[in-house]
Parts: C-alpha cells; sequence; structure tokens
C-alpha cells in the first residue's frame, strides 16, 4: 500500500483498520519513502469512529458514539466520524451532538453506494480503460453532508477530510467479523487507482525532515488545526489552493480562528487553474460570493461565522456536481467561541442519599461479589467476567431504590477502581424490565460523577422512548463486553450516592 501511495505521488498516508484501540498502534515509518501512520476504525452503536494519534487503550472501545469520542478525547487522539451519511444505515452516524474532532465529507465507499446498479455496471465496463476517471466520475456533492458540517462549524471547529476508504477488492462478503474470507470479490479499485482519485493537501509549518516520529507529530498537528483542503485529482491535478483572511485583528489562513470584532474581513482564495472554473465563498454554508479561477477577493463586514472555499471546474462530475477543492473554514468569532460549556456550580444542591440494599447480578459463568451488602458508603465490587468469546457475559452491582428518584433531575455519586475502566450506570423498571443507560469512566482516583438523566438511553432498542425516573426501582452499575474482554477482572467502589434537583 505504501508503494502504490508512493507510486500516486502521496507523501504520507494513515491507515485506519477496525479495531477496539487494545492494540498498541505501530509508531510513525516511512516506506517506499512515504510516511505511514497507524490510526483505528471503531465500530460504536451510532456508526463508525475514526482515531488517530492514539495511545493504546486500557480497556475496548464501543458502545455509544458519545461515549467512544469522550474516550478517544481522554486518550490523545484525533476522532473522525467516517462515511457519515452512507446509502448503508449500518455505516451512518447517528449522534450529531457527539463533540467529534472531525468529519468525513467525502468517502469514496458512501460514493458508490448511492449510484443505480445500471451506473455502477456502465463504471465496471470504463474501469479498465480509464479507472481513475471512472473513480471520480461516480463522484457527486454530498449536500447533506455538507450541511451537517456547515452547522456544526458555526460553534466549534470541526476539521473536514476526504477518506479513500480503500479496500482494494468489492464482494459479496463485506462485514467486519469475516471480512472476504467467503463468498466471491473482485480486486477493484487498486489502491493505485484509489491514491490517485482524490487526496489531502497538508500545510505544514515546515517540510518532512525524514525522521517519522517528529514528522508524523507535524503533520496531525496540523490536520487538527484544520489547516488541510482535499482535492479530487480525478478532475485536474496537481491541485492547489492558497486560502487566507486579513483583519485588523490579525492575518489567518484555512482552520485558523479570526477574532471578530476588528472591522472588515478581505477574504483572498488563489488556485493553480487558469480557466475553465469558479471559486466559491460560503459562509456558514451560504454562497457569499464567486469568482472565475484563478482567484477570489472579497471583503466581507468582518460579521461572524465560518468562511470556506469550493472549487468548481467545467469537468467536474456529478448531480450535483462535484467540487475539485473544498477548503476547512476560517472561523471569524469572538475569542470564547468553541470553548465548551462549563456549568456553573453551587453548594445549594438538595440531595436525596439511596444506601441500599446492595447486592449483585451476572451470568452463569462470571462471579461477582459485594464487600458490603447493607448500610451506606464506601460499596466494593468485585467481578471476574466468564472466558470464552462473547456471549453476553456480564457482571452488575445492583440497589434497590424504591420510588427514590421519582420528581429528581440526576443521580451523582463517587466512585474509583483499580484500574481505568467503563462501566455503564443502568436504570431498571420491574415491568416489563425495560432499562436505560449512561456510560461512565471511572479511574484509579476518586471522580464524582453527574448522571442527567435526560442523557439515559434505552438498552437494547433503536427507537427511543422516553425516561420516567417515577417507574425505576433498581440501578445497575455494569461491567460487561461491550468495553471488556471476557475474562477480564476488575473491582470498583461506589460511594455517596444520591439524587438531586
Amino acid at each position: 500500500m505504501a508503494a502504490s501511495a508512493a507510486r500516486a505521488g502521496l507523501k504520507f498516508v494513515i491507515f485506519t483498520d477496525h479495531g477496539d484501540g487494545t492494540r498498541p498502534p505501530d509508531a510513525p515509518q516511512y516506506r517506499s519513502g512515504v510516511l505511514c501512520l497507524d490510526g483505528v476504525e471503531i465500530s460504536t452503536t451510532d456508526g463508525h469512529y475514526i482515531a488517530v494519534g492514539m495511545q493504546q487503550t486500557p480497556y475496548p472501545l464501543g458502545g455509544e458514539g458519545r461515549d467512544v469520542v469522550d474516550d478517544v478525547r481522554r486518550l490523545g487522539g484525533f476522532g473522525v466520524v467516517a462515511h457519515p451519511d452512507s446509502a448503508k444505515p449500518t455505516l451512518r452516524w447517528y449522534d450529531w451532538t457527539a463533540p467529534f474532532d472531525g468529519i468525513e465529507w467525502l468517502n469514496a465507499d458512501s460514493e458508490w453506494r448511492d449510484e443505480t446498479r445500471q451506473r455502477l455496471r456502465r463504471a465496471l465496463v470504463d474501469y479498465p480503460l480509464r479507472p481513475v476517471e471512472t473513480l471520480g466520475s461516480l463522484l457527486d456533492r454530498p449536500d447533506q453532508t455538507f450541511a451537517r458540517w456547515d452547522s456544526l462549524s458555526q460553534r466549534r471547529r470541526v476539521v473536514a477530510l476526504a477518506g479513500a476508504d480503500a479496500h482494494a477488492r468489492v464482494g459479496r462478503q463485506e462485514n467486519e467479523a469475516s471480512g472476504y474470507r467467503s463468498g466471491w470479490f473482485v480486486r477493484i479499485p487498486s489502491y493505485d487507482v484509489s491514491f490517485r482519485t482524490f487526496a489531502l493537501r497538508v500545510t505544514l509549518a515546515r517540510p518532512f525532515s525524514g525522521d517519522a516520529t517528529s514528522d508524523g507529530a507535524q503533520l496531525l498537528a496540523a490536520i487538527k488545526s484544520g489547516h488541510v483542503y482535499s482535492a479530487i485529482d480525478a478532475i485536474a491535478t496537481p491541485a492547489a489552493l492558497d486560502f487566507s483572511a486579513v483583519s485588523q485583528a490579525g492575518t489567518a489562513a484555512e482552520g485558523d480562528h479570526l477574532a471578530a470584532g476588528g472591522g472588515a474581513v478581505t477574504f483572498s482564495a488563489r488556485v493553480n487553474a487558469l480557466t475553465g472554473g469558479t471559486i466559491v465563498l460560503r459562509k456558514d454554508g451560504a454562497v457569499l460570493t464567486q469568482h472565475a479561477v484563478p482567484a477570489l477577493k472579497y471583503e466581507s463586514d468582518g460579521s461572524d461565522g465560518a468562511y470556506r472555499v469550493e472549487v468548481y471546474l467545467s469537468n467536474s462530475p456529478g448531480q450535483p456536481q462535484v467540487p475539485w477543492i473544498v477548503s476547512n473554514p476560517i472561523y471569524v468569532h469572538p475569542a470564547e467561541w468553541g470553548r465548551p460549556f462549563t456549568p456553573p456550580t453551587t453548594d445549594a444542591i438538595d440531595r436525596w442519599p439511596i444506601g441500599g440494599p446492595w447486592h449483585a447480578e451476572k451470568d452463569a459463568g462470571s462471579t461477582a461479589q459485594v464487600a458490603a451488602a447493607s448500610g451506606t458508603s464506601p460499596i466494593e465490587f468485585t467481578y471476574r467476567l466468564a472466558d470464552g468469546a462473547k456471549g453476553g457475559q456480564y457482571a452488575a452491582l445492583v440497589v434497590s431504590t424504591g420510588n427514590a428518584l421519582r420528581g429528581h433531575e440526576r443521580l451523582a455519586f463517587r466512585a474509583r477502581a483499580t484500574r481505568p475502566m467503563r462501566i455503564s450506570i443502568q436504570a431498571r423498571r420491574p415491568t416489563p424490565g425495560d432499562r436505560w443507560q449512561r456510560s461512565m469512566h471511572l479511574d484509579t482516583t476518586i471522580g464524582d460523577i453527574v448522571v442527567p438523566f435526560k442523557d439515559m438511553k434505552p438498552v437494547g432498542v433503536t427507537s427511543t422512548f422516553k425516561f420516567d425516573p417515577s417507574q425505576i426501582d433498581t440501578l445497575l452499575f455494569v461491567a460487561d463486553t461491550t468495553n471488556s474482554l471476557p475474562g477480564s477482572e476488575g473491582k470498583f467502589w461506589i460511594s455517596d450516592l444520591h439524587v438531586e434537583h
């Protein structure tokens, strides 16, 4: 694959095979003169999430999208939503409130899935003669994904990338468990062709030095900062874009934040196509102005917004037409823009303690023990999940609550564990046994954990139904194979369990 990338003229490739993060990532390395970085694509209940620059995880990552996003960020990774609006429902992304770092605005796998069978048959005929152009002809402008990205960019930085999703084969059997071991497949498109169809252009602070570790760190830093644009090489190559903004507050390039309030902002964009195309400047997704290539200059009033560029050439394929070049935004906002909201704290919270009784529940092969079955805190829970393949192993610390949750807004407690782990806090109603959950990370130091009832999601169903605290009579603190391997063991402590308004 690195050799294919070198033949396509690429300087780096990021590999993101499916996994759960527990395999130590390979160190950055140069192969065939190409910088190779090792990432991972994680399956969640809300879609697939790519993590790069992340250390080995202390437990398997999985479960709800919001939890995987949280874990990737905690472990120092940069996370990207993969193929967010795929025509295949099991590949789409569903949690648009999760604070992910980036999104694939273009994904090669998604692009062929929305074509008609007749169009795909024609592509198979054309592929042997003009492979790169054939793949490029399947591309369209993903309007829905662009709309999502533009909406999110009004609130925070979200880096948009193009993902090759290169497998070098297409087959009937395409699930993560069995891959292509059974059924038929054909070896198209090749890595050479995939890598020549489109790619990322990253603006670096300095040229690569040849040291894979430092070059990899510099590359990821630039991508995280949004100093990257996408180019469809199947339309025209090479592609080059220079996009910047100037105001009294300073100068910014794509991905940068320019402080608002500095008066007019002048945006400049230049590409290396001399004729036959248009540069479009967008603000929060809406077209602000456009101009024929090779250059655009526009003076705005300096109002808040995310400003980005799309470049179209006359031979661009697609219905709607796919852009040749897509930049990341220059953000014009107040200095505090994009900072996470921190709710005010107060000591005047009404609390109602929950004290028990406590007991354990588990599957037949696992073990679980509660050190104190009654009384207040702390409660010590020790467990070991059964060995073997994943088959519903679980161990739960359980407390009866009666009607203690009625009329309250959230659950709060203190907790720690012998090692980093993720458990789910589940609420169960007696009839018919429905459960809701919220996953939480525990560490070796004591932490205060708050679970708003509005964040609880139903367990084991695809549709949502309203969580009603008045119907709950049991709380469970569950370790299972969502974030633990079969045969794993652990211990955690729960204290000061109470409900709050």
